[in-house]
């Protein structure tokens, strides 16, 4: 018999990363639960509406564009139009829609009387919205 060195095996070592797939599975599953539950938090009390022909949605607003070039020469949606031509053809879209707005786009070198005027004529049509359109680029210094 021989009494040799026995050889212990150090056996398996500990295991030092912290497996993530459980937490990440029960994470979705939370995000599951939180997108399904999230409408029906939302209006928490029930209500059965009324029926009526009259609580229709709201249209899309309705606008014409008013073009002012360099020369004064005003374009209702991209038609060419003398002054009278213009009235007229406001009277209409006021004569359809009562709130439709102007859309203004005016060359920034017209005259400002140019422009009131055909403010005026559209509030003498029957349209009072008018919108003023501009570039968002940078402005122009200010000269004194």
């Amino acid at each position: 018999m021989a009494f040799g060195r026995l050889e212990r095996s150090s056996g398996p070592q500990p295991f030092s990363e912290i497996n993530v797939t459980p937490l990440v599975d029960v994470m979705l599953v939370l995000v599951v639960i939180f997108i399904i539950t999230a409408p029906l938090l939302a209006s928490s009390i029930k209500l059965d509406l009324p029926k009526t022909d009259a609580a229709q949605p709201n249209e899309a607003p309705q606008f014409v564009t008013l073009v002012v070039d360099k020369t004064g020469q005003a374009f209702l949606n991209d038609q060419p139009l003398t002054t009278d031509e213009l009235a007229q053809r406001l009277a209409q879209a006021a004569a359809r829609h009562a709130d439709t707005e102007v859309q203004l786009r005016a060359d920034e070198t017209v005259p400002y009387g140019r422009v009131v005027e055909l403010i005026g004529v559209a509030n003498k049509a029957g349209l009072s919205r008018v919108g003023f359109v501009a570039d968002p680029g940078k402005a122009a210094p200010a000269s004194r």
